[in-house]
């Protein structure tokens, strides 16, 4: 027997939520591996199709899972996660043009364009472990990637998966280290930047050093 109902709680992280069913009743429980479609992630407030099966932890789960509203049909989102991927390549493009000018070392693009492959397979590969309940990537090891250079290839993965891209903590710390790393590359750019980075770096050493003469005195 065909259900229909509506998702109304969704765990992205661990892929399981809750159906409540139109014809009333208590919640359904249901795991990403039950949809039909697992090109499209599922969220709170999917209407959705589905037939029950019994288990022996819940009484009962949801299978052949189908959405009933309307499917996105390009794997791209199409808003502001449009511009940010625009903005993302214009930076890569713009990096790239740095290193073959005198500004800068050429291997600084080579480093964004090889930490942003990094990052994109690392999102590619949580988004695949986050759809079989396999082991999935530490949240912190991808906003590492992507403070090491690698956030323009997180905005492409973001966008061509849909993936963490409605989880507001991480967003916040994501966006927090793409402003990390852009800070990092303007100081770079700034006329004598090393040498100013090794002196503060020298300059606090002493500091330090003479803080703890003091204090062992």
């Amino acid at each position: 027997m065909t259900n229909l109902g509506k998702i109304t709680y969704w765990n992205d992280d661990k892929g399981y939520g809750f159906i409540e069913p139109d014809r009333g009743g208590d919640r359904v429980f249901v795991h990403v591996k039950a949809f039909t479609n697992r090109s499209r992630r599922p969220a709170a407030g999917c209407v959705v199709s589905y037939n029950m099966s019994a288990d022996s932890r819940r009484g009962v789960r949801a299978v052949r899972v189908a959405y009933m509203d309307r499917e996105e049909t390009s794997g791209l989102t199409i808003g502001w996660g449009f511009f940010t991927m625009i903005g993302a390549t214009l930076f890569l493009s713009c990096v790239c043009a740095f290193g073959f000018s005198d500004t800068m070392s050429p291997v600084i693009p080579c480093v964004y364009l090889g930490a942003s492959m990094i990052t994109y397979f690392a999102y590619a590969k949580d988004k695949s472990a986050a759809k079989d309940g396999a082991w999935r990537t530490q949240e912190k090891t991808l906003h590492l990637f992507s403070l090491m250079g690698g956030w323009p290839g997180a905005i492409l993965a973001q966008q061509k998966f849909r993936h963490k891209t409605k989880k507001v903590s991480f967003r916040s710390a994501f966006w927090v280290t793409v402003m990390l790393n852009c800070g990092g590359f303007a100081w770079f750019l700034m006329p004598n930047s090393v040498e100013k980075t090794v002196g503060f770096i020298d300059a606090l050493l002493v500091t330090i050093q003479l803080s703890l003469r003091q204090i062992a005195f």
